[in-house]
């Protein structure tokens, strides 16, 4: 399956559908990023950061502020939930008898996590979990080694998921891994996602906001900011960005 990249302020997203996304990277290793605006902002600012999202092997439209800022540049897509894509493999990976591994999160969610997809997928092969307050990163990085799990999910938080996952890229270069944010939160139980009207009407991050007024420092100004920036970009080009 072709990949095709659309350019939004210099870092690259893929254009796949959600079941095509899923199928895609089934059959691929390496890094997948779920993005977002404050994403691509941080990209903008961190030449360092814009090169790992630009080099991964997979990067998912996942906030709906990326398809709305593709959107003004003339691409259409679809948003794709890392939180749903991301259940989508598990799913993928244990019916096909591959491993999975869990880094990040408290260690309550990480292990109420865990819990809660063993009840919902039994035969699910999970050969490594660790929280994601660790002092020796070489400890991590020699457990996982030492696992090979065929798919990780990573819940640090970006960018130190991002930076995690691509310095792992060849000490793991048979897994897939994912930057799954607070997906832990919720597959634990401990964050109810937005009903499935807010998810169609692109509303969960206002939901969410609601739910938890700490996001909202992070998302303004953030998300009008980066509005602005594609804007500026469609009307007079970004001549803050490297391109390829």
């Amino acid at each position: 399956m072709e990949r095709r990249r659309a350019n939004i302020c210099g870092v690259y997203a893929d254009t796949f559908t959600f079941e095509d996304a899923v199928r895609y990277a089934e059959g691929i290793s390496g890094q997948v990023v779920t993005l977002n605006p404050e994403m691509i902002n941080n990209a903008v600012k961190n030449s360092d950061f814009r090169q790992i999202v630009n080099e991964a092997e997979l990067v998912i439209p996942d906030g709906i502020g990326v398809k709305i800022g593709l959107k003004i540049l003339g691409e259409s897509v679809d948003r794709i939930a890392g939180v749903e894509f991301a259940r989508h493999l598990i799913e993928k990976f244990a019916y096909n008898g591959k491993s999975v591994a869990f880094l990040g999160a408290k260690s309550e969610i990480l292990q109420k996590t865990i819990q809660n997809i063993e009840l919902q997928i039994p035969d699910i092969n999970i050969v490594f979990a660790h929280d994601g307050y660790y002092d020796d990163e070489e400890e991590i990085i020699n457990g996982l080694k030492s696992a090979k799990p065929d798919l990780l999910l990573v819940a640090l938080g970006s960018p130190k998921q991002e930076e995690f996952i691509y310095k792992m890229k060849t000490e793991l270069p048979q897994t897939l891994m994912i930057g799954v944010g607070g997906s832990f939160d919720v597959w634990s139980g401990v964050i109810k996602r937005a009903p499935v009207i807010y998810r169609k009407l692109g509303l969960e991050w206002l939901y969410r906001t609601v739910k938890e007024p700490k996001r909202f420092k992070r998302i303004f100004p953030a998300l009008p900011l980066f509005i602005l920036r594609v804007f500026n970009e469609k009307l007079f080009g970004d001549k803050n960005v490297r391109t390829k």
